[in-house]
This record gives C-alpha cells, sequence and structure tokens, in this order.
C-alpha cells in the first residue's frame, strides 16, 4: 500500500523543492504541501559553492542553474575601517580544476525556479498551496498529514523541509531557537545606480567592528546585491520586517568611504532578525525526516543555507537508491551522513561571525590571518566544504 502512495513534501522552498526532484528519480509520486498562496521564493542573493553545483547535476537542473548564474573571479575581504585587504581568493580556473565546478552568485529567485522548473517538467509532483501542516500522524504504513482547515493528506512518508519555523520539527523535537541579536538587511541594486569603483566580479565582504556588508553581481552583472549585518542595540525577536534607511545609517558611522557608498544606496530594505538553533542528534522519526533549515538552520557567515540544504535531498535520494526505498533505513542512513557536516557549518558559521565583527586586539589577529597564504592553501582549507559529491555524501559507516 505504501509503496503506491506519494511521500509528502512539507514546504515548496529551496530544499523542498530539491527533496521533490530527489524522490521523483527515486521513483515516487511527490505531493508539496506549501503554506503560501503561491509556489515563490523572496530573499536577494545567494552565494553557491562547487557543492551546489554538484548537487544540482545530480537533481538534474544543473544546466538550469548555470544558466541564471553570474561566475565570481575571486571572492575578497577587506578591512571596513582601512580597506586593508585581509584575504583574497581566486576562483577562476584553477578552482574550478580543484573543485570541478566553479563558485558562482545567483539570486535566490533564480535558484528556487530552476529547482521548480525542474520539478513541474517531471510531472510527478502536484502542488497544494495555502496549506498549513499543523500535525503529523505515522503508523506502520505511511503518515498523515494533518493541516489547517480540516484537510488531511495521505502518504508513504513526510520530508519536513518547511523552513526555519518548522512544524514538524516543532512536534518531533520541540527545541527553542536562538536569537543571535544580529540582524541583517538585503536589498537588489541596479548597475546603473551601483558605484562603479565597487563593481567588482566577485563575492566582496567588507569587516568591521560588529557589523559587516557584502556585495555582488546579480543577473548578468545588471544588478548588484547588497547585504548589511550589525549587532542590534536592542533585543530581537526572530523574524522579517521592513527596513528602515536610518537605522542602517546608524550603525555605519566609523567605516571608510569606499564601503559607506553601499548603505546608502538602496532604497527600500528587507530586515532580517537572525536566529539559529543547536546542532541535534536525530531528525528522522519513523517515516518522516526534516531537511535544510528544518534540520539545521544556520546563521548566514559560511554563506551555505542553500547549499546543504540542496546536498541534503542528494543525499536523501542516494540514501533511498542504497536501500531500495526502505523509508526507515535509508532515513537513517541520511541522517548519520549530514548530522555532523550540518552542525560543521552551523558551528563554524558562528565563528565566522566572530571573525567578521572582529574589533580592537582580536581585529589585528583576523587582519593577520590569512597574510601572504597562497591560492593552494586556501583551496585546502575548503577542501572539507567544497570536496563534498554525490560519491562521496553517505556515511561509510
Amino acid at each position: 500500500m505504501s509503496e503506491k502512495l506519494p511521500v509528502i513534501v512539507a514546504g515548496g522552498g529551496i530544499g523542498g523543492l530539491a527533496a521533490a526532484l530527489a524522490l521523483v528519480r527515486r521513483g515516487f509520486k511527490v505531493l508539496v504541501l506549501e503554506q503560501a498562496a503561491e509556489i515563490g521564493e523572496i530573499g536577494a542573493g545567494i552565494q553557491l559553492g562547487p557543492n551546489a553545483f554538484h548537487a544540482f547535476d545530480a537533481l538534474g537542473v544543473g544546466e538550469k542553474a548555470r544558466g541564471r548564474a553570474v561566475y565570481t573571479d575571486y571572492m575578497v575581504m577587506h578591512d571596513a575601517l582601512d580597506e586593508y585587504e585581509v584575504g583574497k581568493i581566486p576562483t577562476g580556473e584553477a578552482f574550478i580544476k580543484r573543485f570541478g565546478n566553479p563558485y558562482a552568485v545567483i539570486h535566490r529567485v533564480d535558484v528556487h525556479l530552476s529547482l521548480l522548473e525542474g520539478a513541474q517538467e517531471t510531472g510527478e509532483v502536484e502542488f497544494h498551496t495555502s496549506t498549513h501542516v499543523e500535525r503529523v500522524e505515522q503508523d506502520d504504513a505511511g503518515v498523515t498529514v494533518i493541516c489547517s482547515g480540516g484537510k488531511s493528506f495521505r502518504g508513504a512518508a513526510l520530508i519536513g523541509a518547511d523552513g526555519v519555523r518548522s512544524v514538524v520539527r516543532d512536534q518531533y523535537v520541540g527545541d527553542p531557537a536562538r536569537v543571535t541579536g544580529h540582524v541583517v538587511y538585503r536589498a537588489v541594486v541596479d548597475k546603473a545606480d551601483f558605484p562603479t569603483d565597487l563593481q567588482w566580479n566577485a563575492a566582496s565582504i567588507w569587516v568591521g567592528p560588529n557589523c559587516h556588508l557584502v556585495h555582488y553581481p546579480l543577473r548578468g552583472g545588471e544588478q548588484y546585491n547588497v547585504v548589511v549585518t550589525f549587532h542590534s542595540r536592542g533585543k530581537e525577536e526572530w523574524g522579517v520586517t521592513e527596513g528602515s534607511p536610518e537605522e542602517v545609517q546608524s550603525y555605519f558611522q566609523d567605516i571608510c568611504p569606499k564601503a559607506r557608498q553601499l548603505i546608502d544606496l538602496p532604497k527600500s530594505w528587507k530586515r532580517w532578525a537572525t536566529a539559529d538553533r543547536e546542532p541535534i542528534g536525530q531528525w528522522s522519526f519513523g517515516r518522516v525526516t526534516l531537511l535544510g533549515d528544518a534540520a539545521h538552520p544556520t546563521t548566514q557567515y559560511m554563506a551555505q543555507g542553500a547549499c546543504m540544504a540542496l546536498e541534503d535531498a542528494v543525499t536523501l535520494g542516494e540514501a533511498l537508491r542504497v536501500h531500495d526505498n526502505d523509508f526507515a533505513k535509508a532515513f537513517d542512513l541520511y541522517q548519520r551522513s549530514r548530522i555532523a557536516r550540518t552542525a560543521r557549518i552551523v558551528l563554524s558559521s558562528r565563528e565566522m561571525g566572530r571573525i567578521y565583527h572582529a574589533k580592537g586586539v582580536e581585529r589585528l589577529v583576523r587582519n593577520d590571518l590569512w597574510r601572504g597564504r597562497s591560492a593552494e592553501r586556501f583551496y585546502d582549507a575548503m577542501e572539507w566544504l567544497y570536496g563534498w559529491n554525490v560519491d562521496n555524501c553517505l556515511a561509510r559507516n
């Protein structure tokens, strides 16, 4: 009976659509439940490491994503107080040769669209919008997902890809969010309005005391992504609101004029009060498992949130392949393959935030960290992150 039931995916974001593609490739029909009125994405730019492109290829949408990405020449970090170049990592031919895929930047909407097109083209994914999951019941034959308004759906299994405020995680884990007190403002600026002296084909970051700024090109260089982050003076509640230009200005008084240009640009901002959660040692429960931000929400400092969701989906598909679609065994292998790696991202992201926002003597140490480091040594340090692919994604024990 359960073999004929669809697999249910809670959440129609990047992780949910990636999971749907992975499941279709294992022969399942998929039901995607999305609480929003339409399947879509908000936000601005995101960065894609080689690991993300390995995942796109494994999910069958590599060419779609590649066609919408901007390929950078390098990543660079500057001190926002004095313009000192802390580190610069080339991402050209040598980088691609080392990791088998490029580094790129892309609009979040374009990642989502590539996955959505792929899912729609299969003809095996059914979408239900305006559908809010309330709770899950499971038995030996499958799961029943009860939604608001009395609707319910029966499936062979459930993938909880319902984001940072996951209802599925809340039912099975019930842990609190960790509000960071760090606030992120994001905006997209047209090239015509972007300073010519900052129009670099690079993922660029300016790091300062309790703050940093990021910029890089999007959509063929016709737009630029602008992100600023600061430690809030007040007590923050996790969520997204409209931003205030006056608030942004008040946190960046001491940075150098070149970087200051960035905060004068956007006509409107979105404001994120950020949070993550402590890593957990179990996120699979019988025929239910978590994926993406529902499993391992992280801060943005490693630029790996979407990449981890894509990796999750590929690994889930591989675990199902190895265990011939036995959900309990596959979900256990999937979580064993992902828990340490994603926890490393969560914890490394916290530490990277500290490095970015160093002040006083710690700032001087930060600025000395990578002095004189060669590209190869940078690549060696990145091997654990960018060396992931479909062939090495599963746990060996």
